[in-house]
């Protein structure tokens, strides 16, 4: 059936103490007659759109309770934040302090948005219950904290960082109050996920020999594991439904993924292209993973179905991004960057 602007559809209720049948004009019905959005574009055709601010965008996250985005940023005067409901229409917040925020969480048992940052004194977290207001948080150590996740079925959050001794992992059960503990190896440890069906806790490094990885089933005592190789280790993140953990590098020669079905054995696997890839997420209702990267000509994001084969797709713009997360409310993926004109956010579809 083919509406015009001026037709009126007749709608018919039943039943009840409003029954009848009444004409609305069409206009009025668009998004009740517009068929479902077409999931199978998403992740693979993007477009940018303008950021709150040109800051240096390090960190996007979801919070599906919020139904908010909420990314961080490492400059900026007083508006190292912003939000948006739709990952079109941003809005610039102010941080608790300008800081070098690099990375950010939701947990959701928390209510709060937790962000690590590698730079300030006694203070390089910050915590918010609605992304509007943030509040600083004393931290045991002024590492260079590079990571954060959420685990609830242990209710804890852990934080990585690429420099410290003895001191480069901390833990919290709150957000409010934080513990140091050792990693590991004191290596340059980038990026960390909870796998909540191994229960266990994997971080990447970019630095370490062959040893680049390590894991935790409290988030307290560590071990190190042998990598696929010794690449330089980025982001991390736990496919549930391919029952993989999946890894991607800024270096290496074709081989700038590794996955692994426990954390312990990993596998290399053939990157689409070999690009300084920062970021990546699993979409379970789009059964897609993600990557995006800092480098690279028209093709800074690549895709897989199954963790193994990847393709490049396109990039609408040759910018630094930096990170990357999925909305499954609003089924869409949107990643920020550090670089950029008024163009610092991309969204799919």
């Amino acid at each position: 059936m083919t509406l015009q602007p001026g037709d009126l559809l007749a709608i018919t209720r039943p039943v009840g103490p409003q029954a009848g049948t009444y004409q609305l004009p069409a206009a009025a019905m668009a998004d009740l007659l517009s068929p479902p959005p077409v999931l199978g574009i998403s992740g693979v055709l993007w477009s940018t759109v303008r950021s709150a601010a040109d800051n240096s965008w390090q960190a996007i996250c979801w919070s599906p309770v919020l139904q908010l985005y909420a990314c961080v940023a490492n400059s900026g005067s007083g508006n190292r934040v912003m939000t948006s409901s739709n990952g079109i229409r941003w809005s610039p917040q102010p941080s608790a302090a300008d800081q070098n925020w690099v990375a950010l969480c939701w947990a959701a048992e928390l209510g709060l948005y937790v962000a690590v940052s590698d730079s300030g004194t006694g203070q390089r977290v910050m915590t918010s219950p609605d992304g509007h207001r943030w509040t600083l948080r004393a931290t045991p150590v002024d590492n260079n904290w590079t990571s954060i996740c959420w685990a609830p079925e242990l209710g804890l959050l852990v934080a990585v960082a690429s420099g410290g001794t003895g001191n480069r992992v901390m833990t919290s059960s709150d957000g409010l109050t934080w513990i140091a503990g050792p990693a590991a190896a004191d290596q340059e440890w980038r990026s960390i996920c909870w796998a909540r069906q191994l229960g266990l806790f994997v971080a990447v490094s970019s630095t370490g020999g062959s040893q680049r990885v390590m894991t935790s089933s409290d988030g307290r005592n560590w071990t190190l594991g042998t990598a696929a190789a010794a690449n330089s280790w980025t982001a991390l993140c736990w496919a549930a439904e391919l029952g993989l953990l999946v890894a991607v590098g800024s270096s290496g020669r074709g081989n700038r993924v590794m996955t692994s079905p426990d954390g312990l054995s990993w596998s290399s696997r053939s990157s689409a292209a070999d690009n300084a890839w920062t970021s990546l997420c699993w979409a379970p209702e789009r059964e897609l993973l993600v990557a995006v990267s800092s480098s690279g000509t028209g093709n800074r994001i690549m895709t897989s179905a199954d963790g193994l084969n990847w393709t490049v797709r396109s990039s609408p713009a040759d910018l630094g991004w930096r990170s990357l997360c999925w909305s499954p409310q609003r089924r869409q993926f949107a990643a920020v960057s550090n670089s950029g004109a008024g163009n610092r956010v991309m969204v799919s579809p």
